[in-house]
């Protein structure tokens, strides 16, 4: 088995910039504000070279607010399973209560705990270590993870206490670190803080399918994610922004490999207002951009909004698979339910080539057949086409339907072939193809997918002009004058 470290401590103490250093990532956000990170954030540790994962934790506050006790489910969840704790305390503010209740608590777990003081940079190692020694642990680190300073040694400690045989570890050169600090872009989120912003690491399966949860805050991602799983794995609270970074849980289902992927809901721009909310958002739209297949939550209760189709017409812009399911479904009468039915199909047109599900992440209702949905869209988003195939689609389109005439001349399409794949991509060649009209290109569009039987996805149909044998700029001409 492999071995688990948790990052544990009161908010702002620096546990997810020490993640962000112990991964060589930027998956989890950084910010100079507390309460950050709220769920559980995995990452596979590239610091000390021998194999381990690190967690990192929301912050333990003490508070009995519900969702603070919601935070502090999540971070005990992570000690139990952890095979090492790494308590992380800040060097600047010192020791204050909140620090002796969760070594306290650490204590009663009779887990191996390693002591990090964090933020000593300015102030020197020893005076900001020395008033926590009180805590009574063995084991003291300190660490400027900011800086980058003590990572290194923290991990030969961490090494020590599990045990881990000299022979896996190996020692990291400057000229190593210095390449990996290179290659962790940050982003300013004003006030001198800073915000990590870069994409999610892709899934170690090759036959992984990414799907990413996405809609407006508060119409249930988290809660449909932890129904999927069969577990409490994210918070799902009855208050909007709860999610505020992209959460990546790998998840086997019938022997098939998939990365569920939680995110922050997104909001119409005129009410985002925190910094924070910023950059959860550009995270967001970075899942999207690297799922296989998203499925958009729409609140049954608040109806179609217009934030939710410029979300939809932003997935199908990317190219993305696209499944649609409408949460709350069981808090709507018959009455109700018919007029939300009446507004997608209205509203919602060209989501035709995908299924819209009816569903109460809730209560379970509905939730069984997204699987199937996913998978056909899966499937149809990464299909394989042959040219022999999609030419012969393509004359039989055009005998049905030519295309209109430009300047008293036909549109001559020839042949086509497969351009790519997640969206399919199909390449028609022709005379004057740069000239056809985009009315003809969703008659195409529309006749491949349903010919070719494609769920789920959009198609984009691109085409490509074919040289004129007559033109002067072409090289049969030159050679005829040539001669």
């Amino acid at each position: 088995m492999i071995t688990t470290i948790a990052l544990v401590g009161r908010p702002n103490v620096g546990k997810s910039t020490l993640f962000n250093r112990l991964t060589r990532s930027q998956d989890a956000l950084v910010a100079d504000y507390p309460g950050l990170t709220r769920d559980r954030q995995y990452g596979t540790g590239k610091v000390g070279g021998w194999p381990y994962i690190v967690v990192d934790t929301g912050g333990l506050s003490g508070e009995p607010e519900s969702l603070d006790a919601a935070m502090a489910s999540q971070t005990h969840a992570a000690i139990d399973e952890a095979d090492l704790v790494v308590f992380i305390v800040d060097g600047r503010e010192g020791l204050i209560s909140t620090d002796v209740e969760i070594a306290e608590r650490l204590r009663r777990g009779e887990k191996r705990v390693l002591l990090c003081v964090n933020k000593i940079d300015g102030i020197g190692e020893d005076r900001a270590s020395l008033e926590f020694h009180e805590l009574g642990f063995e084991h003291l680190v300190q660490t400027a993870a900011s800086h980058n300073r003590g990572v290194h040694s923290m991990i030969e400690a961490a090494a020590d206490l599990l045990d881990i045989d000299p022979a896996l570890r190996q020692p990291e050169t400057r000229s190593k670190r210095r390449r990996s600090r290179k290659s962790e872009p940050l982003s300013e989120a004003g006030n001198g803080s800073v915000i990590d912003a870069a994409p999610e690491q892709t899934s170690p399966h090759d036959d992984d399918i990414r799907i990413g949860f996405i809609g407006r805050p508060n119409v249930g991602k988290s809660t449909l994610v932890n129904r999927l799983l069969g577990s409490e794995r994210v918070i799902a609270y009855d208050k909007p922004g709860t999610t505020r970074d992209t959460v990546a849980i790998p998840f086997e289902r019938n022997g098939r490999h998939y990365t569920l992927v939680d995110t922050a809901g997104i909001r119409r721009r005129g009410k985002v207002t925190e910094k924070v909310e910023t950059f959860s958002i550009i995270k967001t739209l970075k899942a999207i951009e690297e799922a296989n297949v998203c499925v958009m939550l729409v609140d049954a209760s608040e109806g179609l909004t217009e934030q939710d189709l410029h979300l939809l017409s932003h997935v199908i812009d990317k190219g993305r698979a696209l499944v649609v399911a409408v949460n709350k479904w069981d808090a709507l009468n018959s009455e109700q339910r018919d007029n939300v039915k009446s507004v997608l199909e209205r509203r919602v047109e060209f989501l035709k080539f995908t299924r819209i599900h009816f569903i109460s992440a809730l209560k379970g209702s509905g939730v069984a057949d997204l699987f199937k949905s996913i998978d056909k869209a899966h499937r149809s988003a990464f299909v394989n086409m042959s040219t022999p195939q999609l030419t012969r689609l393509l004359e039989l389109a055009v005998t049905q339907h030519q295309p209109p005439m430009i300047a008293g001349r036909r549109i001559k399409l020839r042949y086509a072939h497969q351009g790519g794949v997640n969206p399919p991509i199909i390449v028609v060649h022709g005379r004057q193809a740069d000239k056809v009209s985009q009315s003809y290109k969703r008659y195409l569009s529309n006749w491949f997918l349903k010919q070719l039987k494609l769920f789920g996805t959009p198609l984009r149909i691109e085409f490509r002009q074919g040289d004129n044998p007559f033109s002067p700029r072409s090289g049969k001409m030159g050679s005829k004058k040539q001669r």
